[in-house]
């Protein structure tokens, strides 16, 4: 359907300085009618970074989300390649700015770049992209919208707060770029874009000075994303994309796309990026990518992450990746303050993502991980599913075998391949080297009772010296 049409809007009120490339860096205003709590609240909070353009000539973003104006709700879209087959903490962000505008009643689109992805994104990059094939670009979409779709539910079913909210959409470029002939697509495409704009972005100089160079596929790139912003503004009513601060070069070559064709302003907003500690990007190109997909980092390792944050960046994390309003995170970093051994707001924090990302489920079996490996709990190791126990101690040795009667703790060891033949396995056990279900074992001889050694879930974990684990799983108790 064709782009609907909008009211004009007098000036809003604006206070900040004008970056570069007419983007606004500082200062909204705090309150705005019906936009309080959106724009001024997220800037506040650190989630919006930037604001692409200062000036708009038909409408101003505040009033875009005014309540109180005949164009609300607004539709907002973030794209995301599906270079991978899971999305990681790099991309949470973007996710959470997305669900920050749902909750304010605004309809916000997730799109996969099923065909984008073909091509690589420059930006943020000093040498190409591996390509990847067709064939490995639809499966990671594929997986890419599940992952999406499902969190989505979880925000929706676990986060809710009373008011009512917009819709959450995933969509795949793919389905509107197969539709496409290249040469009807430069022709009715091309002809809009200027080289000397397109060649101005910083992401694009970056690699031309690089030893690498740059190729045409990633070269055009900036072509893609721009179509893709007019198509959701033409047949969604999109009007304001949301991406990392990387994406700032091609958010403007949508604009510029966009406002040429209609005549009409839309908007960008990025939100930043997140670095390691030594400033690295997270992502998997770093190398050091925290995935959302549990096959790839577990819901344990996922709180984890969050968990082990350091005490001067968890406050600026619970603003960014959570939901909590920020007279509660004062309040969490009081009590803090008072009693710091408790990492309270790590732990706060950690919960709350991971509630997000794996579901109430997930959160309860991180919890259950931390208990039995970092407490010793037997009652967590008893509750504790073959997948928990594998994701736990991912380097162990899973082995499935029978209890004979009889079967002793030397002979466990044994079957298990964790102790060497002959009297040097033997005596790891008598000189305290072995314990199983974090209970001691000295006696070779004993044999093993269900309920001590064998857990009721079936399991026993067998730890040789502090590092090396065995999980046994026993068949025809």
């Amino acid at each position: 359907m064709a782009a609907p049409m909008f009211r004009c809007f007098s000036r809003a009120r604006w206070f900040g300085s004008l970056g570069t490339s007419g983007v606004l860096f500082l200062g909204l205003r705090e309150a705005h009618s019906g936009a309080q709590g959106l724009l001024a609240v997220q800037k506040a909070r650190g989630l919006f970074k930037e604001f692409f353009p200062e000036r708009g000539t038909k409408i101003e973003l505040p009033e875009l989300f005014d309540r109180g104006t005949g164009n609300f709700p607004q539709t907002i879209y973030c794209g995301f390649d599906p270079t991978a087959d899971s999305l990681h903490v790099g991309h949470l962000l973007a996710l959470l700015g997305l669900f920050h505008f749902q909750r304010a009643g605004h309809n916000v689109i997730a799109l996969v770049g099923g065909a984008t992805a073909r091509l690589g994104d420059p930006s943020g990059r000093t040498k190409e992209r591996e390509a990847l094939g067709a064939e490995r670009v639809r499966s990671n979409a594929r997986a890419l919208r599940q992952g999406l779709l499902a969190m989505g539910a979880n925000h929706q079913q676990l986060f809710a707060d009373g008011r009512p909210w917009g819709s959450f959409t995933v969509l795949d470029n793919s389905a509107w770029y197969q539709k496409q002939h290249l040469v009807d697509f430069l022709s009715a495409v091309g002809g809009h874009f200027r080289m000397g704009t397109l060649l101005s972005r910083l992401s694009v100089q970056t690699r031309l000075k690089s030893p690498e160079g740059m190729s045409l596929a990633e070269f055009f790139y900036q072509v893609l994303q721009a179509y893709d912003f007019y198509y959701l503004f033409q047949h969604y009513g999109c009007r304001v994309q949301l991406g990392g601060s990387d994406q700032l070069g091609n958010i403007m070559s949508g604009y510029e796309f966009i406002h040429k064709l209609t005549g009409e302003d839309v908007f960008g907003i990025t939100v930043p990026l997140i670095t390691s500690t030594t400033g690295a990007k997270l992502g998997k190109s770093a190398g050091n990518a925290v995935w959302l997909n549990r096959d790839k980092t577990s819901p344990f390792e996922f709180y984890q992450f969050f968990v082990r944050q350091q005490d001067d960046l968890v406050e600026r994390y619970l603003k960014l990746f959570t939901f909590l309003p920020l007279p509660e995170i004062d309040h969490i970093m009081q009590l803090h303050e008072k009693e710091p051994e408790k990492r309270g707001p790590q732990k706060r924090l950690a919960a709350e993502v991971t509630k997000l990302v794996h579901g109430q489920e997930g959160l309860a079996s991180a919890k259950r991980c931390t208990q039995a490996l970092y407490h010793s709990s037997i009652d967590a190791l008893e509750v504790m599913s073959d997948q928990e126990l594998k994701e736990l101690f991912k380097e162990a040795s899973f082995s499935e075998l029978v209890l004979d009667p009889g079967t002793s703790v030397l002979d466990t060891c044994r079957k298990a391949n964790a102790i060497p033949d002959g009297p040097r396995g033997y005596r790891m056990i008598t000189e305290g080297g072995v314990s199983i279900n974090h209970r001691q074992v000295t006696n070779p001889e004993s044999v093993l009772v269900v309920g001590q050694h064998i857990l009721k879930n079936g399991l026993s974990l067998l730890k040789i010296g502090k590092r090396n684990f065995y999980i046994i799983k026993w068949l025809q108790l």
